[in-house]
């Protein structure tokens, strides 16, 4: 990239003693006008140079783990390379393995009492489980918390359990676990399911029927296309360890336990419970791509920037899927926002905190790059992560703004931090002057976007996010995706916007507080 002629002539119009003194001390703060010759170095052409090639048809799609996605770490690698920006893990280098597995639809039969269920009739299951039990242990809600626990006494390793969806309340209606009328995570369906698992694991139990009618709805329409298409479920291959998933249609649960809608006492319930069901598991080789800039006054402090790499591949018909806008166009972003840094670094301005760029995989098939890097192998401690930026679609405009362009989405700059989207609301105005919509940002919002991009997994463990994210179009996740429909000035503003408050975020004395810590 050809930047620097660029950036020098803006620093010049300084005089040559602090030109000096910048150079000299690496941890001087740059001025808003420095800033500002930084950001100007996000441009268009520049943008648009990277995504013809990232969205094109030589990378065919970069579905997960296939031939197009290896060029795109590949293009990632020598980007940075090139930019002299070192890799995150330092001698092992830029790539990040993420052992993933594609599991086919399972076959076989659960048989309660004699009778014989097979897959997707009265229940859902996406993993193999053999084995014969003699009992079940009911355990209400099957929440475990330290100020409330469906597991208190009981002695659970290598057994089966029953568990039903919600909370328990108080006389007064409030939710005994916040205390107010809003519920807690344990009855969100985006993490009820995780959170009881993760309990159940801790507790040695070998597999959980699960009774939650909205969820079951949801998981059939996902099983009924993998039956279809005759398709696979992509996962991490770690989470084989954990206890088998089994989603229960309310009548077959109701049949095994009458009393579950009522009780939430634990009971343990008589009943030979038999499974034979297998699936076939294919390894996967992805990676994902993590370079960082060192900070020169809190280096082992780190802000996040990601995005996802990869996509969804080739149509059955062989139409390739670019991914230009998904999510070719926060790809292209962060490559932007790391040039810049690197430039305010090479000038004697780099930032305070350590600045992570990680592109992840798996994405479109659950978030699995990135909950790799939070629940398995966090390059740098999630304790000192001090916020993540998520970029997922920042190039086209969504059907209902148009002809109101100059807009971005932004989800979850609240959630956790009210300094972090106060800091949000003072950079846009200070610098880009960008409408900040927050309609997806409703808890009630029926996408639940929330919970649908990489930053999710940085939320759930108490790290302040802001997901960066224009709407859906008529060609998401269609072979229309391509790099000539990109708005190359909305997404160069829309990356200014993102690298003005990485750099704010970066540069400040203490970082944002968390004074909204998840329950």
């Amino acid at each position: 990239m050809y930047k620097y002629f660029i950036l020098l002539t803006a620093l010049c119009l300084g005089c040559n003693s602090t030109q000096k003194s910048i150079n000299e001390n690496n941890a001087l703060p740059a001025g808003p006008a420095d800033v500002m010759s930084f950001a100007s170095t996000i441009t268009e052409e520049e943008l648009k140079e990277h995504l013809f090639t990232y969205a094109s048809d030589d990378f065919e799609g970069r579905e997960t783990g296939s031939a197009g996605q290896k060029k795109a770490v590949n293009y990632l690698r020598e980007a940075y390379t090139s930019m002299d920006i070192p890799a995150a893990k330092g001698d092992a280098g830029y790539f990040q393995n993420v052992p993933l597995e594609l599991r086919k639809l399972p076959v076989g039969e659960l048989s309660i009492e004699g009778q014989a269920y097979s897959n997707g009739n009265g229940y859902i299951t996406f993993r193999s489980g053999e084995g014969t039990y003699k009992e079940i242990v009911y355990l209400g809600y099957g929440i475990d918390t330290e100020q409330y626990s469906d597991y208190k006494g009981a002695e659970l390793d290598g057994k089966i359990v029953l568990v039903r969806s919600g909370e328990p309340q108080n006389g007064d209606g409030t939710y005994l676990l916040t205390g107010t009328k809003e519920p807690s995570k344990w009855s969100n369906m985006s993490e009820a399911i995780g959170k009881r698992l993760e309990a159940a694991q801790a507790h040695g139990v070998k597999a959980v029927l699960y009774v939650d009618s909205g969820n079951y709805s949801r998981y059939m329409r996902y099983f009924n296309y993998m039956k279809t298409n005759n398709s696979g479920q992509m996962s991490l291959k770690a989470q084989e360890d954990g206890p088998q998933l089994i989603l229960l249609e309310d009548k077959l649960a109701v049949g095994l336990y009458p009393e579950l809608m009522e009780s939430t006492e634990n009971k343990v319930i008589a009943a030979e419970i038999k499974m034979d069901i297998k699936s076939k598991n294919e390894e996967v080789s992805s990676e994902n791509v993590a370079a960082v800039i060192r900070g020169n006054t809190f280096p082992d402090e780190y802000l996040i920037i990601s995005s996802h790499l990869d996509h969804i591949g080739v149509t059955s018909k062989g139409e390739i899927n670019n991914g230009a806008d998904d999510d070719g166009s926060g790809t292209v972003a962060m490559l932007e926002i790391a040039e810049a840094f690197k430039l305010a670094e090479k000038e004697g301005v780099g930032p305070k905190r350590s600045i992570v760029f990680l592109h992840v995989t798996g994405e479109e098939k659950g978030l699995l790059g990135s909950q790799y890097y939070t629940d398995f192998e966090p390059i740098f401690p999630l304790e000192k992560t001090v916020a993540n930026l998520n970029i997922d679609m920042i190039g086209r405009i969504d059907p209902k703004r148009e002809g109101d362009r100059n807009y971005i989405y932004l989800i979850g700059s609240d959630k956790l931090s009210t300094e972090l989207h106060e800091l949000s609301e003072s950079i846009n105005k200070r610098y880009t002057n960008i409408e900040l919509d927050y309609t997806y940002n409703d808890e009630n919002d029926p996408n639940r976007f929330y919970y649908r991009s990489d930053h999710y997994n940085f939320a759930k463990n108490n790290i302040p996010i802001i997901f960066y994210f224009n709407g859906t179009h008529a060609d998401y996740h269609r072979p229309g995706d391509t790099p000539d429909k990109i708005n190359y000035d909305l997404l160069a503003n829309r990356t200014r916007l993102i690298f003005h408050t990485a750099w704010e975020v970066a540069n400040r004395d203490k970082p944002v507080v968390v004074d909204k810590a998840a329950k």
